[in-house]
């Protein structure tokens, strides 16, 4: 039994842990009863084939919600949305100060605006600032990453120093922002670290990940050759990048267009927190097509197949203003991300059969576009310079997090621990354990909604999706006698061409016929009994004809 009267310092990953986004940390210290609490970071993932109709994937933050009145402070380490992007969902449940850098804070602003939380003052914190929380002190550490402002937090707690990275590499001339803040490390290092929580996405990768200098050499030659429009497709949070692909349009006597409204929202942002300085004036969307070929070069969003981004609609030709064709060059300065290769391929093959070429980075003799997480050699200086007695590896499905362990111990770390979500970790000098798990899960962004992951209506939905739906309707009069029908109608159970043939249909129709015709007059005035004899029926028969039960949904009128 633990000692309800002795404090200790936990560590709670709601999210990040098993999977690469949504992002939910929490710290607490205190005695088990009564902890003081911190969150790093508020992300979301994304929704997929798997489910229909929901965009946005947060992890569940119950467990912390029911102790929102110990929560001393969310703390946001950078402005991706799998770190920030539920920050607008989430902050009504938890009800507690936000604090960021600059341009994370604006971007936070925007979210919260979004959700009529205009109201809830984001906290702004300068470069390599400290807060004061409750038990906690949290200093900002300036690293290197694909957007401005990336920080490591420094949490000092009465039981010892945590570093918790979010995510980082270390790019020795990032262009825009500072370099990693390696005295800042090395002196934690010094002063001891307890333990290092750290980002995971790369640890399979030997060497190192790569500058972002390089990918502005790379681009500014390759655009300098091109003929024709050239598109640009980019991740937008990336304004390192995008200050590359400026420059480059300028060194080839290009103007740019901004396409998609990501693109847009980052570089406003960047522009009013002093990111980005002196930009050229740049060419409204309805200008474009003005320009002569050579002359411009639309900076896109839709680097994923976004079917909606700018990219996409480019290439399913439904854009009001861009087009491309025969001669243009679409360059492709980002990576795929897994499980979205089928809509990136797909928009690559629309826009080559309109005479478009494509360049991506695999394609390029020199490379266009580097990672934001740190490769091996990156992550073995970190160890070098931090030193921690802990190693708490994140950010990573499972393979990434084992691998991450691995590694720090072959670094000398004398220990190692492989967290999933809801695994609460008590960090003690000399030994880190798990001594609790809690409930964790997902909640989906269901139209305005936020539900859990398996509730009833995501439940249907994906089921409908995987073996379509059928509809039935019988009228019957006062007597159990048929007055109309039976009438069937189907979706998700279609041929080839996208229909549901009329002799499936009819044969639906001819089995409902021979059910009702089975069952006695008395049974047919029980409306429980014909819907179940219905439903069995048209389970059966669809099952024959396309090889799937459906969801039958079957109503009965009476007159």
């Amino acid at each position: 039994m633990p000692n309800l009267d002795t404090p200790e310092l936990v560590f709670l990953p709601l999210g990040g842990c098993g999977e690469i986004g949504m992002n939910l940390n929490a710290y607490g210290y205190g005695p088990p009863d009564d902890r003081r609490w911190i969150l790093v970071d508020l992300g979301v993932t994304f929704g997929d084939d798997s489910t229909p109709g929901v965009d946005l994937i947060c992890a569940d933050p119950e467990f912390i919600a029911d102790h929102a009145d110990r929560i001393e402070a969310i703390f946001l380490t950078h402005a991706h949305e799998d770190h920030i992007g539920a920050v607008g969902l989430l902050w009504p449940r938890l009800r507690a100060p936000l604090y960021a850098t600059p341009f994370t804070a604006h971007l936070i602003a925007g979210k919260l605006a979004e959700r009529g939380l205009s109201h809830v003052d984001v906290n702004v914190v300068p470069l390599e600032g400290s807060v004061e929380a409750g038990p906690f002190t949290v200093t900002y550490v300036t690293l290197t990453h694909s957007i401005p402002e990336p920080n490591a937090l420094a949490i000092q707690t009465p039981a010892g120093m945590v570093l918790h990275t979010g995510d980082w590499k270390i790019d020795p001339d990032p262009l825009i922002g500072e370099g990693v803040d390696v005295d800042g490390l090395k002196r934690l290092g010094d002063d001891g670290v307890l333990a290092m929580v750290c980002d995971s996405t790369n640890v399979f990768v030997d060497g190192e990940s790569g500058s972002e200098a390089t990918v502005r050499r790379n681009l500014i030659e390759l655009i300098g050759t091109l003929t024709g429009r050239v598109a640009v497709a980019t991740f937008a949070s990336n304004v390192a990048r995008v200050a590359t692909v400026i420059e480059a349009a300028k060194q080839a006597g290009r103007s740019v267009c901004l396409a998609g409204r990501s693109m847009h929202k980052i570089v406003d942002a960047a522009v009013q927190t002093g990111v980005l300085q002196d930009l050229p004036d740049l060419v409204d969307e309805s200008d474009a097509g003005s320009f002569p070929a050579d002359k411009i070069l639309y900076l896109c969003t839709g680097s994923q197949g976004e079917d909606r981004a700018a990219l996409g609609r480019i290439a399913n030709g439904t854009h009001r203003n861009l087009t491309l064709g025969d001669g243009d060059t679409v360059i492709f300065s980002s990576r795929v991300i897994p499980g979205n290769e089928k809509g990136i391929f797909e928009m690559q093959n629309a826009l080559a059969e309109k005479g478009v070429r494509i360049i991506t980075d695999r394609m390029s003799p020199k490379p266009i576009h580097v990672s934001g997480h740190p490769a091996r050699d990156e992550l073995e200086r970190m160890y070098q310079w931090v030193r921690p007695e802990i190693s708490v590896p994140v950010h990573g499905e499972r393979r990434h997090i084992m691998e991450h362990a691995a590694f720090a111990r072959s670094m000398q770390v004398p220990q190692a621990v492989t967290p999933r979500n809801g695994d609460m970790i008590r960090l003690s000098p000399g030994k880190a354990e798990r001594i609790d798990v809690v409930p964790n899960g997902r909640l989906h962004l269901d139209g305005s909604r936020l539900v859990p992951a398996g509730s009833e209506g995501l439940r249907e939905r994906i089921a409908i999706s995987k073996f379509g739906y059928v509809t039935a309707s019988v009228t019957f009069d006062e007597d159990g006698s048929i007055a109309d029908g039976p009438y069937v109608s189907a979706r998700g159970l279609s041929e080839e061409d996208g229909s549901v043939a009329e002799e499936s249909l009819d044969g639906l129709e001819e089995a409902l016929d021979e059910a009702l015709d089975g069952m006695s007059r008395r049974k047919r005035l029980d409306d429980d009994t014909v819907e179940t004899v219905l439903v069995r029926t048209i389970r059966r028969t669809s099952e024959k004809i396309f090889g799937r039960k459906p969801i039958v949904d079957v109503t009965i009128m009476r007159v």
